[in-house]
């Protein structure tokens, strides 16, 4: 099968991003680092070209410390796209942020540790800029898509930690998260959102709220605080909060028909031509 290199965007997700497509081709694309996560499926939406992947394979089968990252960014680079949208589901860290609610990441802390996160293993050295690293105008269409849908809460800006997994994190490392300013925790963002710079791409992600994270628990008086020995409000017994699959999944099924709607209501105003800075974001970068 021939190999498309006219694919504008491209779409790394699970559940609520697997949009229907039409005229779909299913792409099986060979990298230097490995088999990418699945096969490709291209078509168009609309009069744009999409290429999906779903990150985790068929029947969600990859954990996210094993997730080849490079492979993923390469395909899509492969077959055109310069412009990468993968919505994750992600625990908050903030009181504001409650379950069912979107936040538009705009900034990112990397607590992974095993993770193949540069195309420059030799021969050229690349420090690529991560001052910003997210699409301001991908941000931008999102944002006003979101807005624009009745009942979906989407807030603009936020902090993603993204930590190795698969795992939770202990009530100790998520007090220390919350104290950062982190306003979500997942584990995808990092290294997609780097591997995407160095290949000149435009990235964006939405983070969707499944649950509350452990540094949090319930006072009866006072709602949702900080967890310790008793509410630091009013000194009251808390309840602790813990993070289950359980949870999780029961959420992300509502938080799927949400994600499809706004990728729906996206796509079409996503402009043909850049004007974000994302494209050069390898000048001054290479030695």
């Amino acid at each position: 099968m021939d190999i498309p290199r006219d694919v504008e965007i491209g779409i790394i997700g699970g559940t609520g991003a697997d949009i229907e497509l039409e005229d779909v081709k299913r792409i099986k694309p060979y990298t230097p680092y490995g088999k990418p996560s699945d096969f490709i499926h291209v078509g168009h939406f609309g009069n744009k070209k999409v290429a999906f992947i779903p990150r985790h394979g068929t029947g969600h089968q990859i954990p996210p410390h094993k997730l080849n990252f490079r492979a993923n960014i390469w395909s899509l680079k492969e077959l055109g796209v310069t412009r990468v949208f993968s919505p994750c589901a992600v625990g908050s860290l903030r009181a504001e942020h409650d379950k069912g609610d979107f936040v538009i990441v705009d900034q990112y802390i990397d607590r992974t540790r095993k993770r193949l996160d540069t195309f420059y293993e030799g021969g050229q050295v690349c420090h690529v800029s991560q001052a910003d690293p997210f699409c301001p105008e991908l941000n931008k269409v999102f944002l006003e898509a979101g807005k624009s849908i009745p009942g979906l809460k989407i807030k603009e800006g936020g902090t993603y930690v993204c930590i190795e997994g698969p795992r939770f994190s202990t009530r100790a490392e998520s007090k220390v998260f919350h104290s950062w300013g982190g306003d979500v925790i997942g584990m995808t963002v990092y290294p997609e959102v780097v591997l995407a710079a160095e290949q000149s791409m435009c990235y964006a992600t939405i983070a969707t709220v499944t649950d509350l994270d452990v540094w949090a628990a319930e006072c009866d008086e006072c709602g949702v605080v900080e967890h310790g020995k008793e509410c630091p409000e009013c000194g009251g017994a808390l309840h602790a909060l813990a993070v289950s699959v359980d949870e999780i999944l029961e959420t992300m099924a509502v938080n799927a028909k949400n994600l499809k709607r706004l990728i729906k209501e996206a796509l079409p105003k996503i402009p043909s031509s850049r004007g974000c800075n994302c494209s050069k974001s390898l000048l001054g970068a290479v030695m």
